[in-house]
C-alpha cells in the first residue's frame, strides 16, 4: 500500500500536472488560432467572429498583446460571474443542474470534513493498535478506524458521527431536491412554446387487417380524444434512407471542395482523382465530373428509397407522434392508459425534436424485451470479466504485501523512488486507462436496447456506468486489494480470523482511492479544460480534411456535456466520501478539492464550450438523488460490518436504525418531489394554454406542429434531387429558448453582464 511519502509524491506529481494543464490552457486560449476550440459556443450563436480574418499576418495566429498574458487566471472569476438565472437562459436547465451536483457535493462534504478532522482524526490517531499488530499498514492508516483496539468504547464516536453525517446529508439532499423541483416547474412554466409540449409518442399500435397504421391512429384518437386530437405523424423505417443521405452529403462536400479549388486558383487544368478507396488507387478521372455523377446517382437512389418508404406499408412502424390542440390534452393522453389491454396503445411524452433518436424508432416493440434481456446478460459478463484488470491494478497498489509473500521479487523493487512512483501514481493511471473504452461500450448497449431519445440513452448508460463503477472500481478494488494487501497474513493465519483481518484492512484501501482521486479528479479535471484532444483533432482536420466552410464548422463541433460518463463519475466520489467519512477521514480533503475545481472548470466549459444537444429540464435529478442515497446506505452497512469485526456489539442495534431512516427519507422524497420530474401537472398545462390563447388568439397550432416530427432525411432537399414536387415541405423552424443554429447572427437576449463576460473571455477585442 502507499505510504505517506508515496502519497506525497503522487500529490506533488498530480498538482504539478494540473497546474501545468491550467497554465497551458491560459496561454493557448488567448491565441487567435485556437479561438474556435476554446470558445465554440459563441461561434455557434453568431456572437464571435474569426480572429484569423483580420489583423497582421502574425497576429492572426499569435497573440502579441503581452498584457493579456499577465491576466492568465481571469477565466476563473469570469466563469463564476454569470448569475444562475442568466446561465439557465444561456445554457439551459440541464447544464445548470449538472453544475449543481458539484455544488451539492461541496455543501455535503465541507462541513463533514471539518467535523471529521476535529473529532474523529484525534480519536483514531491516539492509539497504537496497528503498531502492535502484524498487519501491513502505513502512517496514513493510523488516522483510520483500523487503529482503534477491538471492543473499545471509542467506537461510540464513530456511531455518533455516522448519525451526524447521515442527518446532514439528508438535510442537504431534501433542500436541493426541493430547490431543483421548484426550478424545473418554473422553467417549464416560463418556457417558450415547443412541439413536445403538444405531442405524445404512441407505440405498439395493434395491427388491423382493414386499416393501415396511418388510418388506425387517426381513427383511434378521433374516437377517444375527439376534443383535443389535432394530427399525427407515423414513424417510418428510414434507416437505409438515412445512410444514403449521409453518403450523399459526403460526396457533395467533395464536389464543393473541388469546384472551389478549381474556381479559386483559375486553373486551366481541372482537378483529378482516383476512383479507388480513399483515392489511393484506381482509374484517374476528372474529380468534378466524377463527384457530380456520384451525387446524381445517390439522388436517384434517395428518391427511389423515399418513394418505396412512403408507398409501402412494410416501412410503416407500429408507432406515431400524435399532436394535440392543447398542452392539457397532450398531458392527459401521455399520463393515462389508452386501452383495456395495457400492452397496446402505449403512450409517453414525445422527446423534443432534437432529442429524438430516430434510428431506434424503427425497432418493433416486440423485440425490445428480447434486446433488453440480451443486454442484461452481456452487461453481467462485462462486469464480471472486468475484475481481471481490476485485480491487476490492485497488485500494483499493494507491492509490499506481495513481496512479503514472495521475497524473490524484493530486488526488483529495491529502488525507493521506483517503488513510490509505482504505488503512488501507476494504479490510478492504470485504472483510468482501463475505463476509457467503457463508456462507448455502454452507450452501444443502450442504443441496442431501443431507447427513443438521446437523453434516455445517456441516462441508461449513466446508470450502467454507475453500477459498473460500484461493483468493479469500489467493491472490486476493496476485495482484490485486501487479498493482495494482506496476502502474507492470510497465508499464515487460521480461517476463523480472516473476517477480522478483512474488517481491519478495508479502511486501508483509502490510500489507493486517494491516488485515484488525484489522477482522475485533479489532473483529469484540469485536462478537461485544456481540451487537448479537441485541440489536436481540430487542427488536424483544419489542415488535412477541411475543404469548405461547412467542414470548418463541423471540425469545431464542441459536443455536449458528457452526462453518461460525468454524472456516474461524480457519484463515485460521493460514494467514496460517504463511505470513508466515518472510516478514514483523511480522504475527505481530496474529494473537496475535486468538487471545487470541477465546479469552476465545468462552469467555464458550459459558458464557453459545450452546446447541449437537448433539454430535458433536469429529468435526471431523481437518479442523482437515488445514487447518493445508495452511497449513504452502503456507508452505513459498511460501518456496521467493520464495527462487528471489532467486537463492538453495542454498535449493531444503534446503527441498524440508520439504513431504515435513510430509506424512509428516500421514500418521502420520492413521493414528495419525484412526480414533478415524471408527470406534468394538468393545472400547469391549463394555465399555459389559457395564457397562450389570450396572448395569441390567432395562433394556428396545426401549422406550427405540421412538420415538427418529420424524419430529418425527408427534409434534406437540394438542387441535386430528382423531383422537387415529390419531397415534403421543409420543416418549419422550431424556436426554442436555448436552441442555437450554426453561424446565425442573432441579437443577444442576455443582459449586459453576459456581454461583459464575453468581453472578459476575449482580451484581444475588448476596449
Amino acid at each position: 500500500m502507499a505510504s505517506s511519502s508515496e502519497i506525497g509524491l503522487a500529490a506533488t506529481i498530480n498538482i504539478l500536472t494540473a497546474f501545468a494543464f491550467l497554465v497551458a490552457f491560459a496561454i493557448l486560449r488567448i491565441q487567435p488560432i485556437n479561438d474556435r476550440v476554446y470558445f465554440p459556443k459563441w461561434y455557434l450563436r453568431g456572437l464571435r467572429s474569426n480572429p484569423l480574418q483580420s489583423g497582421a499576418f502574425v497576429q492572426k495566429f499569435v497573440n502579441l498583446d503581452f498584457r493579456s498574458y499577465l491576466k492568465f487566471l481571469n477565466w476563473m472569476p469570469a466563469a463564476l460571474r454569470m448569475p444562475e438565472p442568466e446561465l439557465i437562459d444561456h445554457a439551459g436547465l440541464d447544464s445548470v443542474l449538472y453544475l449543481r451536483i458539484y455544488l451539492t457535493g461541496l455543501k455535503i462534504f465541507v462541513p463533514i470534513a471539518c467535523l471529521a478532522f476535529s473529532v474523529m482524526v484525534p480519536v483514531n490517531f491516539t492509539n497504537r493498535t496497528l503498531e502492535e499488530s502484524k498487519l501491513t499498514y502505513s502512517d496514513i492508516d493510523k488516522l483510520s478506524i483500523s487503529n482503534i483496539p477491538t471492543g473499545s468504547n471509542r467506537f461510540f464516536t464513530h456511531i455518533v458521527m455516522a448519525y451526524a453525517f447521515t442527518f446532514w446529508t439528508c438535510y442537504i439532499l431534501k433542500r436541493e431536491y426541493e430547490i431543483v423541483a421548484s426550478m424545473r416547474l418554473h422553467f417549464i412554466a416560463s418556457e417558450n412554446r415547443r412541439p413536445d409540449q403538444f405531442t405524445v409518442l404512441v407505440r405498439n399500435v395493434p395491427p388491423d387487417p382493414d386499416e393501415s397504421v396511418n388510418e388506425l391512429v387517426e381513427h383511434f384518437f378521433l374516437v377517444n380524444h375527439p376534443d383535443h386530437y389535432l394530427s399525427h405523424q407515423v414513424v417510418y423505417d428510414a434507416n437505409l434512407l438515412s445512410d444514403l443521405v449521409n453518403e450523399k452529403k459526403t460526396k457533395q462536400n467533395w464536389l464543393d471542395y473541388y469546384q472551389l479549388k478549381y474556381n479559386r486558383n483559375n486553373q486551366s487544368k481541372r482537378p483529378s482523382v482516383k476512383t479507388g478507396y480513399l483515392g489511393l488507387w484506381g482509374k484517374r478521372v476528372d474529380a468534378i465530373d466524377f463527384y457530380e455523377s456520384e451525387v446524381e446517382k445517390l439522388s436517384k437512389k434517395i428518391f427511389k428509397e423515399r418513394e418505396k418508404i412512403t408507398k409501402s406499408s412494410k416501412h410503416v412502424m407500429a408507432a406515431a407522434f400524435v399532436s394535440f390542440k392543447t398542452r392539457w390534452g397532450a398531458a392527459v393522453c401521455a399520463q393515462t392508459e389508452q386501452s383495456r389491454n395495457p400492452t397496446i396503445w402505449l403512450t409517453e411524452w414525445a422527446p423534443e425534436p432534437r432529442d429524438v433518436y430516430w434510428d431506434n424508432l424503427a425497432i418493433p416493440f416486440v423485440s425490445l424485451t428480447i434486446r433488453r434481456l440480451v443486454i442484461a446478460v452481456a452487461f453481467f459478463f462485462l462486469t464480471f470479466f472486468f475484475m481481471i484488470p481490476i485485480a491487476f491494478v490492485q497488485s500494483l497498489a499493494n507491492i509490499d504485501g506481495i513481496v512479503k509473500a514472495a521475497p524473490f521479487l524484493h530486488d526488483l523493487l529495491e529502488l525507493e523512488f521506483i517503488k513510490s512512483l509505482i504505488q503512488g501514481v501507476l494504479p490510478g493511471i492504470a485504472l483510468k486507462i482501463f475505463l476509457i473504452v467503457l463508456p462507448s461500450i455502454l452507450m452501444m448497449m443502450s442504443k441496442f436496447e431501443g431507447f427513443t431519445s438521446i437523453s434516455a440513452l445517456e441516462r441508461r448508460s449513466a446508470t450502467r456506468y454507475y453500477i459498473f463503477q460500484f461493483i468493479n472500481v469500489f467493491l472490486g478494488s476493496i476485495i482484490t486489494g485486501t487479498a493482495f494487501q494482506q496476502l502474507n497474513t492470510f497465508i499464515h493465519q487460521s480461517a476463523n480470523t480472516i473476517p477480522a483481518t478483512i474488517g481491519a484492512s478495508i479502511p486501508m484501501k483509502a490510500t489507493f482511492f486517494i491516488t485515484y482521486i488525484m489522477v482522475d479528479g485533479w489532473a483529469g479535471v484540469a485536462g478537461e479544460i485544456l481540451r487537448l484532444k479537441p485541440l489536436i483533432f481540430y487542427h488536424l482536420k483544419n489542415f488535412l480534411l477541411v475543404k469548405t466552410e461547412k467542414d470548418r464548422e463541423e471540425a469545431m463541433n464542441p459536443g455536449s456535456l458528457p452526462f453518461n460518463t460525468g454524472e456516474p463519475q461524480i457519484q463515485l466520489y460521493y460514494l467514496l466520501g460517504l463511505v470513508y467519512a466515518s472510516v478514514t477521514p483523511i480522504l475527505l480533503p481530496f474529494i473537496v478539492v475535486f468538487f471545487a475545481l470541477a465546479y469552476v472548470v465545468y462552469r467555464h466549459q458550459i459558458i464557453n464550450v459545450y452546446n447541449q444537444q437537448y433539454e430535458s429540464a433536469g429529468a435526471f435529478w431523481p437518479d442523482v438523488h437515488g445514487r447518493i442515497i445508495t452511497a449513504l446506505v452502503v456507508s452505513q452497512l459498511l460501518l456496521m460490518g467493520l464495527l462487528s469485526t471489532k467486537e463492538a456489539a453495542q454498535s449493531t442495534p444503534l446503527l441498524i436504525v440508520l439504513p431504515v431512516l435513510t430509506l424512509w427519507f428516500h421514500r418521502f422524497c420520492k413521493g414528495r418531489f419525484e412526480p414533478a420530474f415524471v408527470r406534468y401537472p394538468l393545472q400547469e398545462a391549463m394555465m399555459k394554454d389559457t395564457l397562450e390563447r389570450a396572448r395569441e388568439p390567432s395562433l394556428n397550432v396545426k401549422d406550427y406542429l405540421q412538420d415538427a416530427y418529420i424524419h430529418p432525411v425527408f427534409s434534406n432537399k437540394d438542387k441535386w434531387d430528382v423531383s422537387d414536387d415529390e419531397w415534403p415541405k421543409e420543416p418549419a423552424l422550431v424556436p426554442t429558448k436555448r436552441e442555437s443554429r450554426v453561424n446565425t447572427p442573432v441579437r443577444s437576449q442576455r443582459s449586459e453582464s453576459s456581454r461583459t463576460l464575453l468581453c472578459v473571455t476575449d482580451e484581444r477585442s475588448c476596449p
